[in-house]
C-alpha cells in the first residue's frame, strides 16, 4: 500500500478535482485497487463521486467508535472504493489535538484492508490534520495556481514540512492565455501542468472523471501524466 495526499495551504486550488482524477487513473488506467478517502468536510470529493455521507460519521472513525472499514463505499469505477467526508470533520484537528496522537491517520490507514493505493483529499492549512498527513503519506502532491500568492502558499507548505515528506507540485487550472501563467509555468518546466478547461467542471457535474467523459482531451492527459509520474516517484 502506498498513501498520497492531496494537499494546499489554500482552498480554491482544484485540489479535489485532482485527488478525484488521480483516483481514477489510479484504479482505471493502473488497475489499482484504490480508496480515496475524503477528509476534508466539505465533502466536495464525496460529492464528485456520488456517494455523500447520510449520517455524520466521518470523525468517529478517529476515536475508533466506528471502525474505518465500516464507512467505507463502492463507486461506480471498478477498483474504486470511498471512504466519504462529512461535517463531523470540522471539530477532527480539536479532537486529534485532545487525544494526542501523533499517527493515528498512519494507523487508521493501515487497518484499512487490502489497498494497493489509498488517496488523501486533504482539509487546506496549516492544521493538526495536516501535520497527520505528513506523517502517513508517502508523497504529497500539492496543486499550485500560477499566482503569487498560490506560489507563497506552496513554498510555505515546503517550509513547513522540512524535506519530512517528498513532494510533487503542480501547476494547476492554468490559462496559456495569460501571461502571468505562461511565466510561472516557464520558471518550472519539470512541472506537470493542468490546463484550465471547461471538459474538468464538466466531468465534475456529472460526478464522473475527466478521463470517462473526456478521453482524448488535454486536462485528461494531464491528469494521466501526473498520476504516471506519481507511479514512477513510489517505484523509485
Amino acid at each position: 500500500m502506498a498513501t498520497i495526499a492531496v494537499y494546499s495551504l489554500k482552498g480554491g486550488v482544484g485540489k479535489t478535482t485532482l485527488a478525484a482524477n488521480l483516483a481514477w487513473c489510479a484504479a482505471a488506467k493502473s488497475a489499482r485497487r484504490t480508496l480515496l478517502w475524503d477528509l476534508d468536510p466539505q465533502a466536495a470529493a464525496s460529492w464528485m463521486l456520488g456517494r455523500e455521507a447520510k449520517h455524520d460519521r466521518a470523525q468517529a472513525a478517529f476515536s475508533r467508535e466506528v471502525d474505518a472499514r465500516k464507512l467505507i463505499r463502492p463507486t461506480t469505477v471498478e477498483r474504486l472504493d470511498l471512504l466519504p467526508a462529512d461535517a463531523s470533520l470540522r471539530d477532527l484537528d480539536h479532537l486529534l489535538r485532545e487525544m494526542d496522537k501523533k499517527k493515528r491517520l498512519s494507523k487508521l490507514i493501515a487497518g484499512l484492508g487490502d489497498y494497493d493505493r489509498v488517496i488523501l483529499d486533504c482539509p487546506p492549512g496549516l492544521t493538526e490534520t495536516a501535520e497527520q498527513v505528513a506523517r502517513a503519506a508517502d508523497l504529497i502532491v500539492i496543486p499550485v495556481v500560477p499566482s503569487p500568492l498560490a506560489q507563497r502558499a506552496y513554498e510555505e507548505i515546503e517550509r513547513h514540512l522540512g524535506g519530512r515528506t517528498p513532494t510533487l507540485p503542480v501547476h494547476a487550472m492554468v490559462d496559456r492565455r495569460r501571461r502571468m501563467h505562461l511565466e510561472a509555468v516557464a520558471a518550472h518546466p519539470d512541472w506537470p501542468v493542468i490546463p484550465m478547461a471547461s471538459v474538468v467542471e464538466a466531468s465534475a457535474a456529472a460526478h464522473k472523471a475527466v478521463g470517462e467523459v473526456a478521453p482524448r482531451s488535454a486536462a485528461a492527459a494531464a491528469f494521466l501524466d501526473i498520476w504516471q509520474r506519481i507511479e514512477r516517484r513510489l517505484a523509485s
